[in-house]
């Protein structure tokens, strides 16, 4: 057939006699030439690129000054390109019915399809370098093809073409389509000015693209790149080659930062308040304020959501209409088809929408719209939702820092409440926003699909819609259920983790007593009711799968099965696989619904707490500390702060503080002096304006700015207070920053500052010195540290007033001392600062130069001391004797040095640094220790590698019985949902066939047909349940022998590793990764699984129809593994982001709540909410980021999906057997699109949680303690120590294998019922004798013989648990004090009452509600510290054992505390041999026998009265030091 291009079967197809114009080719000739018009003139300007040289404005992205109607331009463009589509389709169709080929009828509109194609890029291009004079080149195209389109129109109005042709259609489109884009053209020469005008309009590019830091472009980007989310490939990409951290993401864009929103969603609930100002019961509607801020965005992606659902449709529509052409075609094969003339070459719009290749092309690109539109209208609302909660959280940040503070020592407001409203109320109305479309998209979708299912099945439709419809609120049910298990099991968790912190706290004592075991079993039992209550919530999560699996099985069976019998035609392929696609449709919004139901209720609850907290008391406005008070000039001088006739009260209405007249004298001491609780503290903080004033009035002066000797002072800050609260508040940051708080730094002050506090020796303890992080998550710091420190950041401050609230209360006598002559005295006194100190502390009442003596809430005595000596006598004396029994206090208290103590404890804590990095590095690939070469090549196959070794562990940790019931019902389960559908095609194809049959035969089969169909569904349905069900119990399974394995390994641990690990390592792997492995890895296994069997049974089945469809598969295949690639990675580290920059966020909530009083009184509350806005605008550009990568993804696995419907459409369309399997493949095709992408994310997010199971499995690697000994513990005597005589021979000892000797051949020998006393510098191995005892470290020579047995022969719980020891920190647990002193249940009451009597504790505890039985606290923080090393005592003596030894147990308690120890030591042990490590050498001055150590050697052995008769030996020297 040869090619010409008006055809060359007509004869009149070149005759122009009646007229250029009316010859239907010529017109179409003409129509080509604007596009090849077009194609001559952009093509060298694109090739040569000259407009990008000439750029004006230099922008750093190639992104963007759009141009006016830039969005309309672009949608208009790909309209005219779906119309050309149409066209050329048209023209194929229409060519085919012909003699011969009529080029004229479809390459004009491929000429055109290219031209609108170049038209756009060459429109991006000179946007992007921002030439505007280059689109005249497009205007004059509009034009031209205007006008030839108008031509063709009208020449088909005078030839009369009836509208419903399609030609006539497409041509009226076109014309109209060309005329807005001429419109368009138009409008950017109006407002742009290029030509035309003389002066050209300037153009700024939008302030965020002119900041670099700006990375975020979704806002800025051209409409296509926008729908694909193209400009995210740079960093998906560069991803791959270096982790993304917080600069790769850059800044938030300004309309998205929480300053932004947050004036928003103000000025809309300030609206709502004055609304309901004069109704004094209603509350402001937050509901209104969010919709009036936030309700555009809503409604936009509301309507993106109608028009994807819509779209929806045209799946199973398209189906019904290609297996409905493809029966027919291969009905119709035998009659030939009569070919039409060319001059009547028109289509209708029916005929051309029966044609199956046209159909499958628009089911393309329907999907593609749809999927498009989905993942906008997800966007949409992703991006609002974060714009919601950065302005909530800064709502309610700005809240905090205005609440009264009686609201939160009262208890209205707790800090809990506070942290919730942060941490999920935000949350939940942030999800709430998320699924906000569904509520209203859901409906209409039922709806839609509930009618298209009628007009296809008829009545029996409406039986399938019941069955689902009667099965959702069952969804809903099970969803309720779901929340209530989990609150249980994380009250269990809650519980458990408590438990577990104090094994691990008090592990060394565990360990010493041989107690692990029973704490152990406290913990297993917990973890047995958190496991039932798992278990409720695996049910319910495995039904919940069930039924969304199992409900369109039954719902189809029922349809199929009613239809079968009430209608006499047999079923048709196209009916069946129509509605089976529309039942995949309609299940997902109902099981949606009953989650977005869910959300709506708990977003309802949230609004009304937040409404609560917005409304709650604020504190009064403070002006007068604005200094604009008409006090008499002259007081102003004198006196920073008057109070008047005050009257404060914490909110209660009862005054605190009654008739309050006091004077504070500038630039001098006042001291605030009075019993506990008589209103010291309370006072300053009615100074400062935190209490509410019932009457009277606080005058603050503005003296700096009269006197001119104070100019140095006017640079201070005026007004904000340098205050230090009494219970000490740090912030999450360095000890530097904690201490300058904010003013900038000089070394000189900080200096003098730190040495004032005697902080130096404490900071260069630390491992990283003043950098160290302290704080809630940094180190954890003694009480007196902290305070020293609070005490420093107020001296640093340059202000004119200091307030200190007790800063003597936690330090020893030296650092009182220092700190008062160094600090107040010196620093503050030489700056000429106003001091006000509240102090118990009597002996420095002489330096005051004011005293405010306080009882009761009133001012008992104000002046000098002076005055009051003279004044009230009595008062004076009292006070002296309380000073000489503080100075005798003193005398005593010199040798307890609290502070050294404190040193010695964070050297404890802080001598592992080392060995923790060491620890993390294990938590690294063990790849990694194969190939030492560490070069970037193997740190990317790392990232993208999936650890499946991990994975493996995981799935044998629940047993293999349970892993291969797993996959195999997994399988089979799969087998039977393909073999369903399978049947469904026979059934329905055999139909067709057999319609000529007789009746009985009809009626036969059809019973057959109906009765395997039936089958197979119930067959599905048992097996959906079984699976999920299988699933569930094997992570349960999993979970459970990972933590028992994990506890009991730590358990056993030497007890060097708990030295070495950090406390908050061990605890994360009890806390966040077994949460991770009971509750986020089975569904994600599950999901995961679901996915990909889905996915590969489709494209099994397709290629089983049509084998061709492999070949198409290869590219979409690699295609797919790359996106899956590269997307893992960044999304690990968007993951990563988001979790890590939230935790600061909740941190600096939970500070600024604790902290208030303090920020207040430095006036520091912008500096806060300026760091609370980085922290919130840092978190929301994570999440931002990731969400972005999320649709990133989906818009590409959809458009494979689509790729992957047209390929098989077309395939079995042009290979396909019969009907019922073309139908099968497309049904197929369609669910890939679904599933595809879950198969990526649930891939990542598996990736993320599996490392959870890696970091649990390297601590199970973990060499144990040798619990065995060589003989059995039967054949040790019962009664063993009986005298407890210990022989030491040549011992050597040390920590680890691979570290030096702490003990060097020790030789010993201790008589039974001796009193042996130990003593030597810190570090010379006492510690580590005591011990050796109990083989808590490796003796790897000589040997300990007590009564005659080796001890390393012992079991080590034989061992441990006949010998009693008392350590040097007072260890108490939570329980009754049975519990504490007796955990084993073993002794009577008597023996314990006996045990507290002599430890002189009998009164107190009988006075306690409960006596034996009465508890203690976590901690023991109900008793104090002497009590609770009594309580110990009490402990070392119902052990009955003939062994004690007491590792300085004195060093931490008073003097009363250790006369009483001493005194129980000499009587209650008089028969046992006691060995006692000193502190203090005066506790051993009676003992038998004195040892003296240094570095691992004995020195000196004898009695102290002979060592003290040697004038020049250690013993003698370290008792001279010590008097």
């Amino acid at each position: 057939m040869r090619l010409a291009f008006c055809g060359n079967d007509n004869a009149s197809a070149y005759n122009i006699s009646a007229g250029v114009l009316r010859n239907v080719c010529f017109v179409d000739a003409l129509n080509l030439v604007p596009h090849v018009f077009l194609l001559f003139i952009t093509f060298p300007i694109l090739f040569i690129g000259w407009g990008s040289q000439s750029s004006k404005v230099q922008i750093h992205h190639n992104t963007w000054l759009h141009f006016p109607g830039h969005n309309l331009r672009w949608i208009l463009t790909f309209t005219l390109l779906f119309v050309h589509v149409c066209e050329i389709a048209e023209g194929i169709v229409s060519d085919t019915q012909m003699k011969s080929r009529h080029l004229h009828l479809f390459l004009p509109a491929i000429m055109g399809f290219v031209a609108a194609t170049v038209s756009i890029v060459y429109y991006h291009n000179i946007e992007t370098s921002n030439f505007p004079k280059l689109l005249l080149a497009l205007f004059l195209y509009w034009i031209m093809a205007f006008v030839t389109k108008t031509i063709k129109l009208v020449r088909y109005c005078q030839d009369g073409v009836p509208f419903s042709q399609l030609r006539f259609c497409i041509t009226g489109i076109m014309v109209i389509l060309y005329g807005l884009l001429m419109a368009v053209e138009i409008n950017v020469i109006r407002v742009r000015r290029y030509v035309f005008f003389m002066n050209p309009q300037k153009v700024k590019p939008p302030e965020d693209l002119q900041d670099l830091g700006v990375r975020f472009l979704q806002p800025f980007v051209n409409l296509l790149s926008k729908a694909t989310y193209w400009w995210m490939n740079t960093l998906i990409i560069s991803a791959h080659k270096k982790p993304v951290d917080l600069k790769a993401i850059g800044k938030l864009p300004i309309a998205m930062r929480a300053l932004t929103n947050y004036v928003c969603l103000k000025e809309a609930y300030e609206e709502q308040k004055k609304k309901v100002a004069d109704q004094p019961n209603r509350s402001p509607s937050i509901w209104l304020a969010m919709y009036s801020a936030f309700g555009r965005p809503i409604l936009l992606s509301s309507t993106f959501r109608y028009l994807a659902d819509l779209l929806g449709f045209a799946g199973p529509l398209c189906i019904s209409g290609i297996v409905q052409g493809f029966q027919n075609t291969t009905n119709n094969t035998n009659t030939t088809e009569k070919l039409k003339d060319p001059s009547n070459s028109y289509l209708s719009s029916e005929e051309f929408l029966r044609n199956v290749y046209v159909l499958a092309v628009l089911l393309f690109l329907a999907l593609i719209l749809q999927r498009t539109f989905l993942q906008a209208s997800y966007y949409v609302t992703t991006e609002t939702g974060i714009n919601l909660r950065g302005a909530l959280l800064a709502m309610i940040y700005n809240k905090i820092l205005r609440l009264s503070t009686s609201n939160l020592s009262m208890g209205e407001m707790t800090l809990g409440q506070i942290n919730n409203l942060v941490a999920i109320e935000t949350n939940q109305l942030m999800w709430f926003l998320f699924l906000c479309p569904n509520l209203w998209a859901m409906p209409v979708q039922i709806i839609m699909g509930v009618i298209l299912l009628y007009n296809l099945l008829g009545v029996s439709a409406l039986v399938g819609a019941a069955v689902i419809v009667l099965l959702a609120p069952i969804q809903y049910f099970i969803a309720t259920k779901l929340a209530e298990a989990q609150k249980s099991t994380l009250d269990y968790s809650t519980e458990r983790l408590k438990k577990t912190n104090e094994i691990l706290k008090g592990i060394k004592l565990l360990k010493l007593y041989a107690w692990e075991h029973i704490f152990c079993t406290s913990v297993e039992e917990t973890r047995m009711k958190e496991l039932t209550s798992l278990k409720t919530f695996a049910l319910h999560t495995s039904l919940s799968i069930f039924m969304n699996a199992a409900i369109p099985i039954a719902a189809v069976l029922a349809t199929f099965v009613t239809y079968a019998y009430t209608n006499d035609k047999p079923l048709q392929p196209a009916q069946a696989f129509a509605s089976l696609s529309l039942f995949h449709i309609l299940v997902t919004p109902l099981f949606l619904l009953s989650t977005v139901v869910r959300f709506a209720v708990k977003a309802i609850v949230s609004v009304q707490k937040l409404n609560e907290f917005l409304l709650s008391d604020e504190i009064g406005d403070d002006s007068w500390r604005g200094g604009d008070s008409s006090v008499a000039y002259e007081s102003c001088k004198k006196h920073t702060g008057l109070v008047t006739n005050g009257y404060f009260s914490w909110g209660s209405g009862l005054a605190t503080l009654s008739n309050i007249n006091i004077r504070i004298p500038t630039g001098q001491m006042t001291m605030i002096v009075g019993q506990v609780g008589c209103g010291k503290s309370s006072l300053l903080l009615a100074i400062l304006g935190e209490m509410q004033t019932l009457e009277g009035k606080v005058h603050w002066s503005n003296v700096n700015e009269t006197e001119p000797s104070f100019e140095a002072s006017r640079s201070r800050n005026r007004y904000s207070v340098a205050y230090a609260a009494q219970k000490p508040w740090l912030l999450n940051a360095t000890v530097e920053e904690n201490i300058i708080f904010g003013s900038p730094f000089n070394k000189q002050r900080y200096k003098a500052v730190t040495d004032a506090c005697s902080l130096q020796p404490d900071i260069d303890l630390l491992p990283f010195g003043d950098q160290t992080e302290i704080g809630e998550r940094g180190i954890n710091l003694s009480g007196g540290q902290r305070q020293r420190i609070c005490v420093a950041r107020a001296l640093y401050q340059n202000t004119n007033i200091v307030f200190l609230d007790d800063p003597f209360s936690a330090l020893d006598i030296h650092l009182s001392d220092h700190l008062m002559q160094e600090g107040i005295l010196k620093f503050l006194q030489e700056d000429k600062r106003t001091l006000v100190l509240v102090t118990h502390k009597l002996q420095y009442l002489p330096h005051a130069d004011w005293i405010i003596a306080m009882k009761d809430g009133m001012v008992l005595r104000e002046g000098t001391l002076k005055d009051i000596q003279n004044k009230d006598v009595e008062l004076y004396e009292h006070w002296k004797t309380l000073m000489n029994r503080q100075d005798q206090e003193l005398e005593k208290d010199m040798d307890a040095d609290q502070t050294t103590l404190e040193r010695k404890t964070l050297r404890r804590a802080m001598y592992p640094r080392e060995s923790k990095s060491q620890l993390e590095d294990e938590d690294e690939e063990e790849e990694e220790e194969e190939d030492e070469d560490d070069n970037m090549s193997t740190v990317l196959r790392l990232r993208t590698k999936m650890p499946w070794r991990t994975c493996w562990r995981y799935l044998t940790s629940g047993g293999f019985f349970l892993l291969f019931l797993m996959i195999f019902s997994k399988l089979l389960k799969h087998s039977v949902i393909v073999a369903i559908d399978y049947w469904l095609a026979t059934w329905t194809s055999m139909d067709n066939e057999n319609e000529l049959r007789n009746a009985a035969d009809a009626k036969n089969t059809k019973t057959y047909h109906v009765a395997v169909f039936s089958i197979l569904s119930g067959a599905g349905i048992v097996l959906c349940l079984i699976t999920s069900l299988t699933v569930e119990w094997m992570g349960l399974t999993a979970a459970k022998n990972l933590h028992h394995n994990l506890l009991n390994k730590i358990i056993l641990g030497p007890i060097r590793f708990f030295d070495m690990t950090p406390l908050g390592l061990i605890l994360n792997r009890f806390s966040a990764d077994t949460n991770i492995i009971d509750q986020h890895i089975p569904p994600t296994l599950e999901s995961l699984t679901r996915s990909t069997l889905l996915c590969l049974s489709a494209i099994g089945m397709i290629s089983y129809a049509t084998p061709w469809f492999l070949v198409a598969l290869v590219p979409l295949g690699i295609a797919f593994y790359f996106i899956q690639k590269y997307f893992r990675v960044a999304s690990k580290d968007l993951q990563e982001l988001d979790d890590s920059t939230q935790l600061p966020l909740l941190c600096h909530f939970s500070e600024t709540a604790e902290g208030l009083t303090t920020i207040r009184a430095f006036r520091h509350e912008a500096r806060f909410k300026q760091r609370m806005l980085e922290l919130t605008d840092t978190n929301n550009i994570a999440y931002l980021f990731l969400s972005a990568a999320n649709r990133w993804l989906e818009v590409r696995t959809d458009y494979l999906g689509a790729c992957i419907v047209l390929t098989a459409a077309v395939t079995s369309i042009t290979e396909g057997p019969n009907s019922g399997l073309v139908g099968l493949g497309l049904l197929y095709a369609l669910t890939i699109t679904n599933y595809l992408n879950w198969v990526v994310r649930n891939l990542a997010d598996l990736e993320v949680q599996m490392g959870a199971v890696k970091k649990v499995h390297s601590f199970l690697n973990m060499e144990s303690e040798n619990y065995d000994g060589y003989l059995d513990s039967s054949q040790v005597p019962k009664d063993w120590p009986q005298e407890g005589e210990i022989k030491i021979e040549n011992l050597c000892v040390r920590y680890e294998n691979n570290l030096k000797p702490v003990l060097k051949h020790v030789k010993a020998y201790i008589k039974p019922g001796q009193k042996v006393g130990i003593c030597g510098r810190t570090g010379s191995g006492k510690s580590s004798l005591s011990l050796a005892f109990f083989r808590m470290v490796d003796i790897f020579d000589g040997r300990i013989v007590i009564d005659g047995i080796d001890i390393s022969k012992l079991p080590l719980h034989t061992l441990r648990s006949r010998l009693s020891i008392i350590l040097q920190d007072p260890i108490l647990f939570s329980g009754s004090i049975r519990f504490n002193l007796d955990p084993e249940c073993k002794c009577t009451d008597d023996r314990l009452w006996e045990a507290l009597e002599i430890a002189q504790l009998k009164n107190m505890v009988k006075s306690l509600p409960g006596g034996l039985d009465a508890m203690v606290t976590e901690g023991g923080e109900n008793f104090s510290v002497g009590q609770r090393q009594l309580f110990c005592l009490a402990r070392a003596f119902v052990r009955k054992s003939s062994i004690l030894i007491m590792d300085e147990a004195t060093a931490s308690i008073d003097m009363a505390t250790e006369n009483i120890l001493q005194k129980v030591v000499m009587t209650a042990f008089a028969d046992r041999t006691v060995v006692t490590i000193a502190h203090r050498v005066h506790t051993i001055l009676t003992a038998d026998l004195v040892i003296v150590m240094k570095r691992g050697n004995i020195l000196e052995y004898d009695t102290p009265e002979n060592l003290l008769s040697q004038e020049d030996g250690i013993f003698a020297s370290f008792v001279r030091a010590d008097m």
